[in-house]
């Protein structure tokens, strides 16, 4: 991994002269680029070995700039490559080590013309089955079961959404707590709820005529996704009587 300047135990002032960041200032960071970006993600990069931050004696995470760094490539690679986290991890480790690691080639790349298309309006990204069974790390069996409870869905033609890989990471990294696929029924319906709130407030923008009153929709419902995110997460904090560092 990338290595932070070397020291003693130190104080608090020492860390914050070396830079380094809590993890909700590394979330505010990578939301730049990445606006889908979640605490839960990063924790589960670490899971993964992508990075390695420092803990505090209390045990809280701190990031160096070069930690931060090194998030933003995995997450650009995942974004507009599709690779595997193992792919993306062994390409990293070969490039710190000094080797020349040309970035391999799975699944479909992001071209020049993807991102035209973007700027002339939302598109879907899509993945096929084995790419997103690659990139999740998971099986058929674990994947037709997870759709039969409708936390991944297909799009037409059987391909899948980006956002698959995500849902499937995270759905794998709570198995790793004992909370099965059959237990997150629930916060699909949850988030169907959310999902249907939102589309309500956005719903008269959307049927405009003017393309720039449409484009103000999708733009609206960004905006009022984020916020539902952010209020499911802090009422489940509050409910749980935790705080994330």
């Amino acid at each position: 991994m990338l290595q932070t300047p070397s020291g003693g135990a130190g104080s608090g002032a020492a860390a914050r002269d070396r830079g380094l960041m809590s993890i909700g200032a590394v979330l505010n960071t990578l939301r730049d680029e990445f606006p889908e970006v979640t605490i839960s993600k990063i924790r589960f990069l670490e899971s993964e070995g992508l990075v390695e931050p420092q803990r505090t004696p209390s045990g809280y995470r701190k990031f160096s700039a070069e930690d931060v760094e090194r998030l933003g490539h995995v997450l650009r690679m995942q974004r507009d490559h599709y690779l595997p986290l193992k792919v993306i991890r062994e390409h990293l480790d070969a490039m710190e080590r000094g080797e020349a690691a040309p970035l391999p080639l799975v699944g479909r790349q992001r071209t020049a013309d993807d991102a035209a298309a973007a700027l002339e309006g939302p598109t879907v990204a899509r993945i096929g089955k084995a790419e997103l069974l690659a990139a999740a790390g998971i099986d058929e069996a674990e994947l037709k079961e997870w759709e039969s409870y409708g936390l991944i869905a297909p799009l037409e033609g059987g391909a899948y959404d980006a956002e698959a890989v995500t849902v499937a990471s995270l759905v794998s990294e709570l198995g790793r707590f004992g909370i099965e696929p059959r237990h997150l029924r629930v916060m699909k319906a949850a988030a169907d709820r959310e999902a249907g709130l939102v589309d309500q407030v956005v719903a008269p923008l959307k049927r405009h005529r003017n393309p720039q009153t449409r484009a103000h929709a999708e733009a609206r419902a960004k905006e009022l996704a984020g916020l539902t995110v952010k209020l499911h997460a802090a009422l489940v904090q509050t409910a749980l009587g935790v705080r994330l560092p």
